[in-house]
């Protein structure tokens, strides 16, 4: 079997070495700078030929920075001999942009799909991605990985589970993703009818379902400007909601969303470490990060052993991280 071989690139370190730990392997050498006039520039410091590599790198913002380390180290690779190159995105930037929203508009998840397999991507595996469908915009095989089951299991021992909670989709289309998480719950759903007046602009209209005298956990697989969620907070509580959490995947946390949160009646957020927060959200004690290094890990453990990804999580739930 070929020898696995995890790098990384400068988006989300420390990520990478918890991923790295729990393979029992060291982070791969290499070293990702910059030219004087801005350039990226890359070096792998050690032997890939025919090896099995992994490049961990989030192409949370600055975006497109990171995405020109990403595939610049997957071209370095490729010219290396590297037997098989997997893209782990556990963040997948331009996902939002899945589709035409407009006359003469770009898609383009679909051209950041097809510049990652021109520079070398053998693969791709991705956590949560704001779109399923952004599958199919790759000509190679992709691992879609899922933290639902990890942050059920904390939330489960954090604050609870059964009929006294309901979790909440903040949009339709977080509905089955509402409805994973309210199974491992034990509790209701609940829908709030959303309308999006421009990008990172959204009007939270109705509520469907009964949150009266609940603790309702909105559920989203990102938070950018937190618009959305401090509406729903609001929504939520004029409907009778006792307590309001969140949880999401992504912490994008853009703008004047920090404040928004601290502003608002949230009692918690729950995020994932697939994007490393920044100074301000580093303050924030509504924030509390929890780690999919464990899941991608053991992602990686069976890619490389040619093991099945989809039934990791007939049992996930019950496994640490």
């Amino acid at each position: 079997m070929p020898t696995l071989k995890v790098f990384a690139g400068n988006s989300n370190k420390v990520l990478a070495e918890k991923i790295a730990k729990g393979l029992n392997i060291e982070l791969g050498h290499c070293s990702v700078k910059r030219f004087a006039d801005g350039e990226v520039q890359v070096e792998i410091e050690e032997h890939v030929r025919g090896a099995d590599v992994f490049v961990i790198q989030s192409t949370c913002p600055p975006v497109n920075e990171n995405y020109m380390e990403l595939f610049i180290l997957l071209d370095a690779l490729k010219r290396a001999s590297a037997a098989r190159i997997t893209a782990v995105t556990p963040y997948y930037g331009y996902a939002r942009q899945d589709r035409k929203v407009a006359p003469r508009a770009p898609i383009s998840a679909k051209c950041v799909a097809d510049l990652l397999t021109t520079a070398g991507t053998n693969r791709v595996l991705s956590v949560d991605l704001h779109a399923t469908q952004i599958q199919g915009f790759f000509n190679v095989p992709v691992d879609h990985l899922f933290s639902v089951p990890t942050m059920a299991r904390t939330l489960r021992q954090k604050w609870g589970f059964g009929s006294d909670f309901v979790v909440v989709s903040p949009d339709a289309g977080g509905v089955e993703r509402a409805r994973a998480f309210a199974k491992r719950l034990e509790c209701s759903i609940a829908i709030i009818d959303k309308r999006r007046t421009a990008p990172n602009e959204a009007k939270a209209l109705h509520l469907i379902g009964d949150v009266e005298g609940k603790t309702a956990i909105i559920l989203d697989d990102m938070i950018d400007t937190a618009g959305t969620l401090t509406q729903a907070v609001d929504s939520l509580h004029k409907n009778g909601a006792k307590r309001v959490f969140a949880a999401a995947t992504h912490a994008v946390l853009s703008g004047p969303a920090v404040n928004r949160l601290n502003e608002s009646l949230l009692e918690q957020v729950i995020v994932t470490d697939t994007i490393p927060l920044g100074e301000a959200a580093s303050r924030c004690k509504k924030i509390e990060v929890i780690s999919v290094a464990p899941l991608i890990a053991e992602a990686i453990k069976r890619i490389h052993g040619n093991d099945s990804v989809s039934s990791l999580f007939d049992t996930w739930g019950s496994h640490e991280s």
